[in-house]
Formats: structure tokens, C-alpha cells, sequence
């Protein structure tokens, strides 16, 4: 199996990568959803972040405020850390079971969707990365213009996050996102391609069809030990 790494950072466009993958039939493991679904009500993740923020970042229906959440934590980088350590055993927990389920289907090429895939120390696991850059003014500008926020948000939201020209340099593969839809499409299909491509031995081994062969040369390889060891004795 190859377990692609797509990240980048707020406002970059991963998203509209990540939905790419998917319009082209590569399944796509996104640590955002993953993340939502372990901060509904009453579940594990819930509990922890209302134990350590409190009660007034819920909705009167119970669930999360994440608007408010998000405001609390990227204007103060221990709240944000404390924030991700509370949640980071339930998403890597949730990634791994959808990975698996995966692997169980026989894919053999999926995308893990992880915009700290560097903080949480995940690229050691996927090959090749992916990183979806843009010039840091057009970040701003969609931001700003995406969420209706003023500048200085935006920028402390940038700020949060490791700045994209230092994941540039982590990068396998690198998509430039500050131009056009048009732009921005070419450029998959030829990422899409490469990634596509054949698996190497080891990626194969990995794969659930490699471990079917594998699993089937023991056993042929037991039965032939079984049987040169019997033709002997009878010898």
C-alpha cells in the first residue's frame, strides 16, 4: 500500500486537492472529519475538551462551538497545544481504523488528509508527501475573504501554523496553488499520475495483496517442507 501525505496549511487550497483525489477514485483519509466526529457530544474527545475549556464553548444543543473553540485556541498557543494533545490520541485512533478498513478493501494508493502532518510527526509513515502552497499575500486575501474575518485574525491564524515555505522544503511533491482553478487542475493530473503509478516491492508487500502472497508462499512452502520431510522418512 502507498499512503500518500497531502498537507499544507490554512487557506492553501488542500482541501480542493484532497476533493480532486477523490473525484479521480483515490481514497482520501481526512483528519479534519475525523476530528469532527470525535468532538460530537459525548464522545471521549468531547468530554476531555469541555473538562479542560469548559462549558461555554457549547452550543445550547450541546455540541462543540467550534467557531468559538477556534477563536480561543488561535489566539493562544498553549491553549492550541493543549488542545491538540487532548485530541490527538481519537484522531490517530480514528485514521488508523479507516486506513485498515482500506487496506481490507485492497487499495492500494490512499491519501491521508493531514494539515499537521509535520506537527503530529505522521510524514515518517506516508511517501510521498504532498504539500499545497501559496505565496503568503494570496493566503491572507482568501482567508480574510473565506471566513469574513479582518486581517489581524487572519494573521493570527497563519501565524499558528508552521509557514508554508518551511513544509515547502519537507515536500516530495509540491502544488502551487496561488494561480488559477485551471492552474491548479493541471498540475493534479500530472501528481495524480505520479502517484499512481507502480508500486514499488515494498509498498506492494504492504499492500493486502502482498500480504495474501506472502501468506500463500508459507503455506505452499510448509506443505513442500512436509512433503520432502515425509519422502525421506519413507526413504
Amino acid at each position: 500500500m502507498r499512503i500518500v501525505g497531502l498537507t499544507g496549511g490554512i487557506a492553501s487550497g488542500k482541501s480542493s486537492v484532497s476533493n480532486l483525489f477523490k473525484a479521480n477514485g483515490i481514497p482520501v483519509v481526512d483528519a479534519d472529519l475525523i476530528a469532527r466526529d470525535v468532538l460530537k457530544k459525548g464522545t471521549g474527545g468531547w468530554r476531555r475538551v469541555v473538562d479542560a475549556f469548559g462549558r461555554d464553548i457549547l452550543q445550547d444543543d450541546g455540541e462543540v462551538d467550534r467557531a468559538k473553540l477556534g477563536q480561543i485556541v488561535f489566539s493562544d498557543p498553549a491553549k492550541r497545544q493543549l488542545l491538540n494533545r487532548l485530541l490527538a490520541p481519537f484522531i490517530s485512533s480514528g485514521m488508523f481504523w479507516e486506513v485498515f478498513k482500506l487496506w481490507m478493501k485492497g487499495s492500494k494508493v490512499i491519501v491521508l488528509d493531514i494539515p499537521l502532518l509535520f506537527e503530529a510527526k505522521l510524514d515518517r509513515w506516508t511517501k510521498p508527501i504532498i504539500v499545497v502552497w501559496v505565496d503568503p499575500e494570496t493566503q491572507l486575501e482568501r482567508l480574510i475573504a473565506r471566513d469574513g474575518i479582518s486581517e489581524e485574525q487572519a494573521r493570527n491564524r497563519v501565524n499558528a501554523q508552521i509557514p508554508l515555505d518551511w513544509k515547502k522544503t519537507k515536500a516530495d511533491i509540491v502544488i502551487d496553488n496561488s494561480g488559477s482553478l485551471e492552474a491548479l487542475h493541471e498540475q493534479f493530473q500530472k501528481v495524480s499520475n505520479q502517484v499512481t503509478g507502480s508500486l514499488t516491492w515494498v509498498e506492494f508487500g504492504l499492500s493486502r495483496g502482498g500480504a495474501l502472497c506472502v501468506l500463500v508462499s508459507v503455506i505452499v512452502g510448509v506443505f513442500t517442507c512436509r512433503i520432502i520431510y515425509n519422502n525421506n522418512r519413507m526413504n
